[in-house]
């Protein structure tokens, strides 16, 4: 049935969470009541990208996006849109400042900028449907390669496309496929690592809502690269929505004749299991993860050997993310010159990032390499909410580093935010701005690498435990002369000595933190101030009595009975009672509270 009208519902994850499937089902029913179900269908795609907007509705192919939908909005849209032919301004993303009448998803700032690769059907079909897929070229990759391209020939056209792992340190993707092709041994072995866990980190999880078949099929062909006849998609049990349309996604590719037996009557055999992990960060990286499904600790081991040449089982295996999976079927499609063509000289294609934290425009976007910091923040991003100033960004995660303002110009790409003190990693991105404590930052990844600590190489058991406990007496109003210089040491000693990915950029956070912004770490140590008002041991609260109306709000919501004051005359803090809690700063609308 050809319909005029598709109204592409995002229901990714960000978007279920705010009722995306309520909203469906009620456009549904309200289109059907209004007699237009013969007209427009309503199609439940991935994540739309732009989480901050959530619930979305992408009216094609008129290309309008509607952001924020509630249930009561529905039959006032379909109403007014979609029997009387009146676009409804007020439920649209207008760009601010703008006088756009009507704005469609291309003038929006947020997706101006962009270039789609991994992301290439994000929001234009339904996941659950191999169809939607195959009619946006889906598996004409793999029938490419299994019909016209030997396995030398496709590792030849992924070492030539420049594409590096998008998991981690970037290595180059067809160089790890030749190791693992030229590896003794059989079988060999292939593995998709969705064991996403940075804080902030999403992207692979919202590939494989949107998207598994891409996945799928570049399994597919980096089996048949490889010479492999089994593989493993490995993904952490919180992801239930991927996880299902991913289990979909391999039964539908079975029925086709896509996986299994003779695939396409090509000789060619192929079986894909999904894994699911408990968890653990310490999975992300390559051992741990394989120690994982073959049922043991997950601790990492020496390399090498590398997994390439004995992994899974000791036999050879190929790792790659879901995004470099994801990438694979459009590079076969459309040539190694072309993928090459995108990017930097030493950084090929696009990169897809979770852009979070103080940032007005949240969500999933994937840019060319080498674009800049400032074009991600400010032009796809939106800018720092409430006027506030952009401070930094802690790119890669955990692993990785904080890149200040004064390097708002940098081009992202692996060798620029090495050279920084960062590293690309997954692709996270979390803005902080003014307000936020770097040293009460940096704490925060240390607890969280810490914790995830497998506890099996002493340097990282005990030397995250170590500058923990130095950040934490830093943050509490203890620090000393020589705790910024032993963080260093220590930090630089257990990226030398830790056997594995985690322990050896752990202390990245830290140091990063310490060489862009050494002045915070000195006024909480030397001043005893923590200049963003965050660390709660180094502040106080204290009322200006020439500002001060004497309202009694701050004394009533005080939880502490910390204030007091005759009605209609200044206030004060009991400075003994205090809590620090905030409240009273909150709910002051005469701006009489101070933080010092």
């Amino acid at each position: 049935m050809a319909y005029r009208t598709h109204l592409m519902v995002c229901t990714g994850t960000a978007c279920v969470s705010s009722g995306a499937f309520n909203i469906k089902k009620l456009l549904e029913e309200e289109i059907k009541k209004q007699g237009l179900d013969k007209e427009i269908l309503v199609v439940g795609t991935g994540c739309q990208g732009f989480c901050a907007k959530g619930p979305i509705v992408v009216v094609q192919p008129d290309d309008i996006f509607y952001q924020l939908l509630s249930p009561e909005d529905i039959p006032y849209l379909v109403e007014e849109h979609f029997l009387k032919g009146r676009p409804v301004k007020k439920m649209m993303y207008t760009p601010p400042g703008e006088k756009i009448q009507i704005p469609t998803v291309s003038e929006i700032g947020f997706f101006s900028k962009q270039r789609l690769i991994a992301l290439r059907n994000k929001g234009l079909i339904d996941a659950e449907k191999i169809d939607d897929y195959i009619g946006r070229d889906g598996y004409n990759a793999l029938i490419k390669v299994l019909t016209s391209m030997t396995s030398e020939d496709i590792i030849k056209e992924i070492k030539n496309s420049g594409l590096r792992g998008r998991g981690g340190a970037g290595f180059p993707t067809g160089l790890k496929w030749e190791i693992c092709r030229n590896s003794k041994g059989e079988p060999k072995y292939i593995i998709c690592n969705a064991d996403e866990g940075d804080p902030g980190a999403y992207m692979d999880r919202s590939i494989v809502e949107s998207d598994p078949h891409a996945v799928i099929e570049g399994m597919l062909i980096g089996a048949k690269a490889i010479g492999a006849q089994e593989g493993f998609v490995y993904i952490r049990s919180e992801y239930p929505l991927a996880i299902h349309r991913l289990e979909v996604a391999i039964e539908q590719a079975r029925e086709y004749g896509l996986l299994g037996k003779d695939i396409l009557g090509k000789g060619f055999d192929f079986n894909l299991e999904i894994k699911q992990g408990a968890g653990a960060f310490v999975c992300g990286e390559e051992t741990s993860l394989i120690h994982s499904i073959e049922g043991i600790s997950p601790e990492p081991s020496q390399r090498p050997p590398f997994p390439a040449e004995s992994g899974l089982w000791g036999q050879p295996t190929n790792i790659n993310n879901v995004e470099t999976w994801a990438n694979i079927p459009r590079i076969i499609l459309r040539g190694a010159d072309w993928f090459a063509g995108i990017g930097t000289e030493k950084s090929k294609g696009t990169k897809v990032f979770s852009l979070v934290g103080k940032i007005n425009n949240t969500g999933l976007v994937e840019v060319p390499m080498g674009i800049t910091l400032k074009e991600i923040i400010y032009d796809i991003g939106g800018g720092v909410p409430n006027g506030k100033k952009f401070k930094g960004v802690q790119i890669g995660g955990p692993s990785g580093g904080v890149v200040p303002a004064s390097l708002i110009d940098l081009p992202v790409d692996y060798e620029k935010l090495t050279e920084v003190g960062s590293l690309m990693g997954s692709g996270g991105m979390v803005v902080v701005d003014e307000d936020t404590c770097m040293v009460d930052l940096a704490k925060y990844f240390l607890e969280f690498t810490s914790d995830e600590s497998c506890g099996k190489c002493a340097s990282c058991r005990e030397g995250s435990s170590a500058m923990l406990e130095i950040l934490t007496r830093i943050t509490e109003g203890n620090g000393k002369e020589g705790d910024i210089e032993f963080l260093e040491e220590l930090g630089y000693a257990i990226k030398d000595a830790s056997q594995c990915g985690l322990g050896q950029t752990l202390p990245n956070p830290v140091l990063s933190t310490i060489k862009n912004f050494r002045d915070e770490y000195e006024a909480h140590i030397k001043d005893k101030k923590c200049p963003a008002h965050v660390c709660k041991a180094l502040i106080s609260f204290h009322i200006d009595p020439d500002k001060c109306t004497g309202c009694t709000v701050c004394a009533i919501k005080c939880p502490a009975h910390a204030i007091s004051g005759n009605r209609k005359e200044p206030h004060i803090i009991d400075q003994d009672k205090c809590i620090k809690c905030g409240i009273c700063y909150t709910v002051c609308k005469f701006d009489s509270i101070t933080v010092e």
